[in-house]
């Protein structure tokens, strides 16, 4: 059930950015959410996408170095403690949350959440079990 991530390993150098989007734009890429770390020399632009095969395609064509690594995507409500109930509940389970960003939707009444854990399975089964809301690659395209 997990949620496909594109991260790409992009220069730290001006306008490299505006390339990856540019290219991903001139290929009907939609981007839903997107991270980026950076280090002195190369970032880490983490991405989700309405096409994950799309923006694969276009970015290796382009000569970018990338990787599709499975995340969990998870729905809570938007309102204050709700992250804290779903990071807790992984606590709980003894699943380690190596990273986390936000997702935009189109919705006043839920947020949604990227988690890298270090056992999706188990991060996965513990948010259900906890009667959170798990997205899939399915709902992104219907974003």
């Amino acid at each position: 059930m997990s949620l496909k991530q594109v991260t790409v390993f992009v220069e730290n150098t001006q306008g490299s950015l505006v390339n990856i989007t540019e290219t991903l734009a001139q290929n009907n890429v939609n981007l839903r959410a997107l991270s980026i770390a950076d280090t002195l020399e190369f970032g880490l632009l983490r991405l989700i996408v309405n096409d994950n095969d799309a923006a694969a395609k276009a970015l290796t064509d382009k000569g970018y170095i990338l990787k599709i690594t499975e995340v969990v995507g998870v729905k809570i409500g938007d309102q204050p403690g709700k992250l804290s109930k779903a990071l807790a509940v992984l606590a709980e389970a003894g699943v380690n949350v190596e990273y986390l960003y936000a997702f935009m939707a189109r919705t006043e009444k839920h947020a949604y959440v990227v988690l890298r854990p270090t056992d999706n399975a188990a991060a996965e089964n513990a948010l259900e079990a906890a009667g959170f809301h798990l997205i899939t690659d399915a709902d992104v395209d219907k974003l």
